[in-house]
Parts: C-alpha cells; sequence; structure tokens
C-alpha cells in the first residue's frame, strides 16, 4: 500500500493514511492488519495495528499509531509515497446490532480509541445513534475528537481534570445517568476489565477487543493466546481480537 498522509497527533501517536491501486476490501470494524516494518534492525516481526477507519470515497485505510519502539517509531517516519507490506484484514471484529432501536456505547482508552472509531462510523450508518465516552491521562491525549463528534455524543475523562470529568472512564457519571443496551471497549486490560465487571452487573451486553501482543496474525505463533471460561486456550489473533466478555475469564 501507498502513504497519502502521515500525520503527527500528539509527540506518542500518528496518523497513517494509505492506499492502494486495487478497491480496498471490505473490512469489519475490530479487525486489524499486520504491518511488515522494513529498514529496522530490531524490528524482525509484523507490527499489529488497529484498523482505525475506512474512507471509502479516497480509497485510503487509516492506522492510528502509538510510538512505544523502534518498529512503530519507524512507521512514524513514513512518508506519503513510500510503499508498506501489509496483512489486510485480520481477525474477528465487533457485532453490529440487527435492531437500530438499541443504546450503545464505545468506550475508549489510550489508544484503544482507534477501533472505536470505524465503529461508530458503522454503527451510525447502520441507523443507530452511537455515544462515545474516551479516556485518557491529559486533554493532550485525547484523539481524533472532531472526528468521533461526526458520529455521535462523546464524553471524555481525564485523569488529570483537564478535559472533561475527572478519573476513570468506569466513573463517569454518563453510566448512571443512562442505560445501554450494548457497550463496546478496547484500551488496556485493567480498563476493559473493569468495564467488563460493570456491564455485567448492569446486565450489559458487552464486547471488548484485546490487545495481546499478535506476531503473526494468523494463529501460528500462539503468542496471543487467552484462556477461555471453558478453561481453553484461543488465539486472540484469530478467535478474536473481540470477544463477548461472557467467552472470557474476567467475570469468574
Amino acid at each position: 500500500m501507498k502513504v497519502t498522509e502521515n500525520r503527527c497527533l500528539h509527540k506518542n501517536y500518528c496518523l497513517l493514511k494509505l492506499t492502494s491501486d486495487q478497491t480496498l476490501p471490505e473490512m469489519i470494524p475490530g479487525q486489524f492488519v499486520e504491518v511488515r516494518v522494513d529498514n529496522s534492525p530490531t524490528t524482525f516481526l509484523r507490527r499489529p495495528i488497529s484498523i482505525n477507519y475506512i474512507d471509502k470515497e479516497t480509497n485510503e485505510l487509516w492506522l492510528l499509531i502509538q510510538l512505544v519502539g523502534d518498529g512503530t517509531r519507524k512507521m512514524a517516519e513514513y512518508r506519503p509515497g513510500d510503499i508498506i507490506n501489509i496483512i489486510l484484514p485480520l481477525g474477528n471484529g465487533f457485532t453490529i446490532p440487527e435492531c437500530n432501536t438499541e443504546k450503545v456505547l464505545l468506550i475508549g482508552g489510550g489508544v484503544g480509541t482507534a477501533p472505536m472509531l470505524y465503529l461508530g462510523a458503522i454503527l451510525k450508518s447502520a441507523g443507530l445513534e452511537p455515544m462515545f465516552l474516551l479516556g485518557a491521562r491529559s486533554k493532550e491525549d485525547v484523539l481524533q475528537l472532531e472526528q468521533f463528534e461526526q458520529f455521535g455524543t462523546v464524553y471524555v475523562t481525564t485523569e488529570d481534570g483537564s478535559l472533561g470529568e475527572k478519573g476513570y472512564v468506569t466513573n463517569h457519571s454518563i453510566l448512571k445517568a443512562q442505560h445501554f443496551d450494548r457497550i463496546y471497549t478496547c484500551g488496556p486490560k485493567p480498563m476493559m476489565v473493569a468495564v467488563a465487571k460493570y456491564a455485567a452487573s448492569e446486565s450489559i451486553t458487552c464486547e471488548v477487543s484485546l490487545e495481546n501482543t499478535m506476531a503473526c496474525g494468523i494463529g501460528a505463533c500462539l503468542c496471543c493466546v487467552e484462556k477461555d471460561n471453558e478453561g481453553h486456550h484461543v488465539c486472540v489473533c484469530t478467535e478474536g481480537p473481540v470477544f463477548n466478555i461472557n467467552k472470557l475469564t474476567w467475570l469468574n
């Protein structure tokens, strides 16, 4: 794929936009891609990146990259015109409700907000009115706010209180003010576990997108296994990364 734009959103994040000579295949919110990082001597394996958004009008794939190591920092150096080798789409995505009257809440924390944007777009196109709850350390860490506002109402929590309500997503007043039929979430595992337990206590359908290390993306390396509620170890990259919380051991 060819890079069309690489925008720095924050000192630790960049938004990479790519296109192809061929029409992009259908992709489901929650799926991911595996990027081969060339010219990075310490990066031996592909890097799994959530699908942030698909712009069908421009035939572009958006990837929100958090700069955490040599591989992702190399990706921040890509320039328009560069060619990147990518495997896509991989994994299983979020479930889209059959009934468009369901009240849905999308909760993202940190770079876990990435798949929530495309999911929100698809939900809105299906006739739903998604609501977003985004969590970050400070207002500088709240990413793509204007894009989220295109698809629904956005609520924010920051740990320092610099934007939205102060605290964590599970403490936000919207959870007490309204009842939701379905919650989707992605972010740090402690956050997702807390959201899952809240959803279970309120009898809310909940799906989580796991961020386990996925070196191959096709179930071969077994780096990303997660224990399910039947005692089996399943590959997150092929069985997930999206799971209904009832299939995991988090509620035990």
